[in-house]
């Protein structure tokens, strides 16, 4: 499907030229105006990406408003964007956090607020050209252009340990995207000289080939996941970012890594994705019961956030790669995908409420606190709402889910199914027992006695989430039907061997 209008460079182009004049404000002089401009750009770029939902057709599985023109003619590469029911939800998403991470940083961030809101700006556009680009170096430019936005955000306005998070996140990513550059070169040169991945698709790749190349992409995805083992810079960064850094690290970023699995290792390399799925579901399953082990025994709000974080991707690249016979189960591919939007809601949710707390009392220490309902009873609905989402509980986005994939799971294997069960069981552990600990019982100390509820802007942000974690639990049938037909192309694509 053509596009009349290019909605796509919209959403990518105008959140960063948005983020370039808002740096052009300069000095802490205009901070007013730089929040303004940032105000007004995010919106707009929200705005933009709202007809990629309204106009989608849930009927096809073809992409839809593509732009496509030649960029580098000599070595055949596209300024090729287009977008598909399994990618198109993940745009208006990470628009819609950016205007959130605006509005949370309104007040708190106080110096060089022209730079923290332009670097947002500028990473929304970088993530969206993610989930728009098909052309295999485009790809990779935003993929990794991704990181300096990030990188800047996390040293700059970061803990007292940014400069060490900054750096380890920086290199952990950038290292092991080497290889995928490495696959991406291969293709390029065994489909004669093209970087459409749409190509891709149908080139007849020897099974031992398949496997390197599945490999190759392995790095640079799950790290960005991030998947056990290579997880441990996750933690550090989230700890040490800044409110708003941790809401898009987690609500977008780590989604990244799931989506290149999506788009590049199931249609690209099937065959290799079918011989090397026990080590995705092994370490999957890892993920779900020992980071969820790990989530408990963290005293630190933010880290236990983090671990969670990791437990609930597990499970989504759980979903996307258990075969039944040589063919992916689809609503287990469905449930993933539900999952990462799910998680999208929920992780910022529950980094902007730590942010809360953090602004008003400079610690994340759980044993800091207690009995905070009885001074924050606003702060406190939202927070016991977004635990028991992140725990699973039905009626939540955080179910949906969840419960697609258990139910692919048992199609697959009852034990994997039990196996990742138990993220339920560790879920709700992790996020009740801080809830219990930081919300609830008597007022603990004199600083929380000493504690004012959220302010209309705060409420605003997290009555938002709060809207969509429950619309999507109750109704998740709008967001099935845009990624069904996309998902049913992917499963019977994967199903026919190429060799």
């Amino acid at each position: 499907m053509q596009s009349s209008a290019p909605i796509l460079s919209l959403s990518i182009w105008l959140p960063i030229v948005s983020g370039l004049v808002v740096f052009a404000t300069g000095g802490d002089r205009n901070a007013q105006l730089a929040r303004l401009l940032a105000l007004l750009g995010s919106l707009a770029a929200f705005a933009v990406t709202l007809p990629l939902m309204l106009d989608f057709n849930t009927a096809t599985a073809q992409f839809q408003f593509v732009e496509r023109f030649d960029w580098i003619e000599r070595f055949h590469i596209q300024y090729f964007l287009g977008v598909d029911g399994i990618s198109v939800l993940f745009i208006p998403l990470t628009a819609f956090i950016t205007v959130l991470v605006v509005v949370a940083g309104w007040e708190v961030i106080e110096t060089r607020v022209a730079q923290y809101m332009g670097s947002f700006l500028i990473l929304s556009g970088l993530l969206i050209g993610v989930f728009c680009a098909l052309d295999g170096a485009l790809f990779y430019v935003f993929f990794e252009a991704t990181l300096i936005p990030m990188f800047i955000i996390i040293g700059v306005w970061g803990g007292k340990n940014r400069v060490y998070a900054a750096f380890k996140f920086f290199l952990y990513t950038l290292l092991g995207s080497l290889l995928t550059l490495v696959a991406i070169i291969y293709l390029y040169l065994k489909s004669g000289g093209s970087f459409d991945i749409t190509a891709w698709h149908s080139l007849p790749l020897p099974l031992a080939a398949q496997k390197l190349l599945f490999l190759a992409f392995f790095t640079a995805f799950a790290v960005k996941v991030p998947m056990w083992p290579v997880h441990t810079w996750l933690p550090d960064a989230h700890v040490q970012a800044p409110t708003g850094g941790s809401v898009v690290l987690a609500a977008i970023m780590l989604k990244l890594g799931a989506y290149g699995f999506l788009r590049f290792s199931l249609p690209i390399v099937p065959d290799g994705s079918r011989e090397l799925a026990w080590l995705m579901i092994a370490l999957s399953l890892i993920a779900v019961v020992y980071i969820g082990l790990v989530a408990l025994v963290q005293q630190d709000m933010k880290k236990l956030v983090a671990y969670s974080s990791i437990a609930h991707m597990g499970f989504v690249t759980l979903g996307f790669f258990m075969f039944n016979e040589g063919q992916l189960i689809g609503m287990a591919v469905e449930g993933g995908i539900i999952q990462m939007l799910s998680h999208g809601f929920i992780s910022g949710a529950m980094f902007l409420c730590i942010g809360v707390l953090y602004d008003r009392m400079h610690t994340r220490d759980i044993a800091d606190y207690g009995g905070v309902v009885n001074t924050m009873p606003k702060f406190a609905a939202f927070a016991v709402l977004f635990a028991m989402a992140n725990s699973g509980m039905p009626a939540t986005s955080g179910f949906v889910g969840e419960f697609l994939v258990i139910l692919g799971a048992v199609k697959f294997n009852f034990w994997v199914a039990f196996a990742a069960s138990t993220t339920l069981i560790f879920g709700a552990a992790y996020s009740l027992w801080m809830v219990k600990r930081v919300i609830f019982g008597a007022v603990a100390n004199a600083h929380v006695a000493k504690l004012n509820d959220i302010n209309r802007r705060e409420f605003s942000v997290l009555a938002l989430l709060a809207a969509a974690v429950i619309y999507m639990g109750v109704n998740p049938k709008p967001f099935t039907d845009i990624m069904h037909a996309s998902v049913a192309q992917l499963v019977k694509h994967v199903a026919k061997s190429k060799i």
